[in-house]
């Protein structure tokens, strides 16, 4: 997008002056999957089928070698074997509508032609993470920890955070069609892997599902529900639509967004005629009801967003739903610059229709500083994107915050930038500090990845990590 056409405006001597990021509206593509040797001989028929893409998910380097055959290097494989069993805290699965937006505008030569554009993919960066991306210096932050977000603190009842005063997180199930690298919920979503035995839900589906509803019929205070997990794309859909039904006819729920990557990852989920009809039905019964129904879904690159993604899209505004929105999280590697971001943002709004939401700063789980930018950075990110999207359609970038929540990126109440310390207010108490006094009026840190740090900075957590963490944990004796 930014290398076809140089805007420019006019110097006071008349010079050219290209502008920082130049637009230009493109089509969107879907790559050929017959490039691939092992899907030379799939049909579209095939493609667009859902029970096909499940069926033909990459598990393991076998699976994937039998689609890449040998335009991808042994070194590759040998890298992501490396990962698999010393770093990866997702197991691998990955729909090939995913796989085949990788080295998409890369030409298929003879053996080993997609090495470099593989090894350079920012999707692959993050859905195929190989252990020579990751940092040798800190591979995670000290800070990290596997429920970064202290979700499972916040349960009102299995599954079911209540941070916010007026929104609640239901976790319906801990799958996804697809797992992603730098899962905020690797503590509990998808498959144990070699370095982490993943957490299980103890209460059965049904059981944890009435007692969400209870508990919402029983706090008035809450009008909006994120239906998430997962992704709620691997929920059975009557089972889905049995919820989302129950969520209507309570009256105080407003809101109902459901959280889905595979409204990019797998399109053709969302095209099948069972969910095609039931998303109707629902929305029609919103509408009524003056509920809002929205999709959010998480893209991000530009390369994700093709023409079956905008044909899922508009069958779901088709069918009534309200917004399609997408939150995406910044990864350096992936979408970490200013032309990255907005040419993402373009593709969603022009091509696909979907709302650039939010962008999340990626969380403070281990093994993730490769992927995580400094809060300076993140600023830096959201002052040169400004200008050029709709004012509506400009995502804020926003900092997660433990025990705090989401704050655009220059709320920081203070910043250390020597020890990479951001120290964050709130104006709520989540649901395990109703009792606290001092909730609001305490700081909560958040931490920049310590390689983007000055020396001295480095060199002060080389020295006082294990001290930093006693303090924080000591300082919030309260929710221990």
């Amino acid at each position: 997008m930014t290398e076809t056409l140089e805007a420019a405006v006019e110097a006071a001597d008349g010079r050219s002056i290209p502008q920082p990021y130049s637009y230009l509206r493109q089509e969107l593509v879907e790559p050929d999957w017959r490039r691939f040797p092992g899907w030379a001989d799939v049909t579209e028929a095939d493609w667009r089928s859902a029970q096909w893409q499940r069926s033909h998910c990459v598990k393991n380097t076998t699976q994937l070698r039998g689609v890449l055959g040998d335009l991808v290097d042994d070194r590759f494989y040998t890298d992501l074997e490396s990962d698999i069993s010393q770093a990866a805290t997702m197991s691998m699965l990955l729909p090939p509508q995913m796989l085949n937006t990788m080295a998409s505008r890369t030409e298929v030569g003879g053996a080993g032609s997609l090495t470099d554009a593989f090894y350079a993919d920012p999707v692959r960066r993050y859905m195929l993470p190989v252990l020579s991306d990751r940092r040798t210096d800190w591979t995670s932050h000290p800070h990290a920890t596997r429920d970064s977000l202290h979700e499972h603190e916040m349960w009102a009842v299995e599954g079911l955070t209540h941070r916010y005063p007026t929104k609640v997180l239901a976790e319906m199930l801990p799958t996804c069609p697809q797992y992603c690298g730098h899962c905020t919920r690797m503590d509990l979503v998808g498959n144990s892997t070699p370095t982490v035995d993943k957490l299980k839900f103890i209460t059965k589906p049904d059981v944890r599902q009435a007692q969400m509803l209870d508990y919402l019929r029983r706090s008035p205070g809450v009008r909006d529900v994120v239906v998430s997990g997962g992704d709620v794309a691997n929920m059975p859909w009557p089972r889905l639509e049995q919820f989302v039904a129950a969520l209507l006819e309570i009256d105080n729920v407003r809101d109902i967004r459901l959280a889905s990557k595979a409204l990019m990852g797998l399109p053709q989920h969302w095209l099948q005629d069972e969910v095609r009809a039931g998303m109707e039905r629902l929305a029609t019964t919103a509408r009524k009801r003056g509920v809002g129904l929205a999709i959010h879904t998480h893209v991000n690159a530009a390369e994700s967003v093709t023409p079956l993604v905008a044909e899922a899209t508009r069958a779901m505004f088709e069918a009534g739903v309200r917004d399609v929105r997408n939150q995406g999280v910044l990864m350096r590697g992936v979408n970490a610059s200013v032309n990255e971001l907005l040419d993402l943002c373009f593709s969603l709004l022009d091509g696909a229709g979907i709302m650039p939401y939010y962008f999340y700063m990626c969380d403070m789980i281990p093994a993730a500083e490769h992927w995580r930018l400094a809060v300076w950075e993140a600023q830096a990110l959201q002052h040169g994107i400004m200008g050029y999207l709709p004012g509506f359609a400009t995502p804020r970038i926003v900092c997660d915050v433990p025990y705090v929540g989401k704050r655009w990126v220059h709320q920081v109440h203070d910043y250390d930038r020597e020890q990479g310390i951001t120290y964050w207010t709130k104006n709520y108490r989540t649901g395990i500090e109703t009792s606290d006094a001092d909730a609001l009026d305490r700081t909560y840190e958040y931490y920049d990845p310590i390689h983007t740090l000055p020396q001295s900075g480095q060199d002060w957590w080389t020295e006082h990590a294990e001290s930093s963490i006693a303090a924080a944990e000591s300082s919030r004796g309260i929710h221990s």
